[in-house]
């Protein structure tokens, strides 16, 4: 009889339950801070730049030329642009060396190619001294974005290359049965075949955006002031003698911080999607 009822701690015995509730609450209260934060960090760059773009007769906000950028703002700017602008690019790249018009499938062989068998360097060189010299008379392209064109080239040719491994990897049942289903090439491509070839390829291409955060440093050869080099020139002022050390420390640990963090979310999505399982 005694074995059907269910024991009632007293009130002098503690109780698991109270702290399992806190504890539940608290995690709620983190995730939601977590939300919040990570939705701030990306409402803030849209709005630094239209702080940057100022109001036009206005003394209070005037607009900030390109040419006064620099330091960590650059560095972002840079990267978090160029990010943006390749991943679709290398994407369609990546389609473009599959396709069966020979006309699109040379002209992205050749440019992944040629892109793949120059340095950066080069390729900056290129965006800032050649590029104006294809451009009509009178036009002219701001230093910053003829920058943000050179590594928007250079990466997409790397994301390209991984998403045309990912392509590979899907297994060709997929296609069939995509096809016994009735939907057509782009639909197979669209739907079914470029998320399994995206999922896969998560971690190299999260590689590539680090890779691109931290060579955004090169563009010192070009006349543009990022945040190393603001470090630079920063060491090299009589206040800071001494202090070489010090400066280059926090400006590796700036640079960490933020690769660790893509690299983090990098093994959540991965998590999140179950990569590398069944």
């Amino acid at each position: 009889v005694w074995g059907g009822l269910s024991r009632v701690p007293s009130a002098e015995e503690p109780s698991s339950v109270s702290p399992a509730r806190g504890w539940v609450r608290w995690e709620r209260i983190l995730r939601k801070a977590r939300r919040w934060v990570i939705l701030g960090w990306v409402l803030s760059f849209p709005i630094t730049l239209l702080l940057l773009q100022g109001l036009k007769g206005s003394s209070m906000l005037p607009p900030v030329g390109t040419n006064l950028w620099g330091g960590l703002l650059l560095t972002f700017v840079l990267a978090v642009i160029s990010i943006v602008l390749s991943f679709p690019l290398g994407v369609l790249l990546a389609l473009g060396r599959r396709s069966s018009l020979p006309v699109v499938r040379i002209f992205s062989i050749l440019y992944i190619e040629l892109i793949r068998g120059v340095p950066l360097v080069t390729v900056l060189f290129m965006a800032q001294i050649m590029l104006p010299l294809f451009l009509p008379e009178g036009v002219r392209v701001d230093k910053v974005i003829r920058a943000i064109a050179g590594f928007t080239f250079f990466t997409a040719a790397y994301i390209a290359e991984s998403v045309r491994g990912g392509l590979a990897a899907v297994h060709p049942g997929q296609y069939e049965a995509a096809k016994a289903l009735g939907l057509s090439g782009i639909q197979t491509m669209v739907f079914i075949v470029l998320p399994q070839a995206l999922r896969t390829v998560i971690p190299p291409i999260v590689g590539q955006f680090i890779s691109l955060f931290k060579d955004t440093s090169l563009v010192a050869i070009v006349g543009l002031l990022d945040l190393l080099n603001i470090a630079k020139s920063v060491v090299a002022q009589p206040e800071f003698m001494g202090l070489k050390r010090e400066v280059y420390f926090f400006v590796a640990i700036i640079y960490f911080v933020f690769s660790y963090a893509m690299s983090h979310a990098s093994r959540k999505l991965e998590t999140a999607l179950g990569v590398g399982e069944r």
